[in-house]
């Protein structure tokens, strides 16, 4: 579940770069309009990824030590 979330957070990513850059909304290109409720969907899908990783920021996993583990 995170490299999916992670991946759906970086092509919402690379839609924001293109509004940014470009004016052009990838999402709302493929799917007529930003206010289409398939675009929608997929808007909100890429929103509750970024906020699963944003719960990865906070994530210990097993196997990695962290600097202020190492110090005692």
């Amino acid at each position: 579940m995170d490299k999916f979330a992670l991946t759906l957070t970086i092509i919402g990513a690379f839609n924001w770069l293109c509004v940014a850059l470009f004016r052009f909304d990838i999402v709302a290109w493929m799917f007529g309009g930003s206010h289409h409720a398939i675009a929608r969907l997929i808007y909100g899908v890429i929103g509750v990824a970024g906020l699963w990783c944003l719960g990865l920021l906070f994530r210990r996993h097993e196997g990695h030590r962290h600097a202020v583990d190492t110090v005692h």
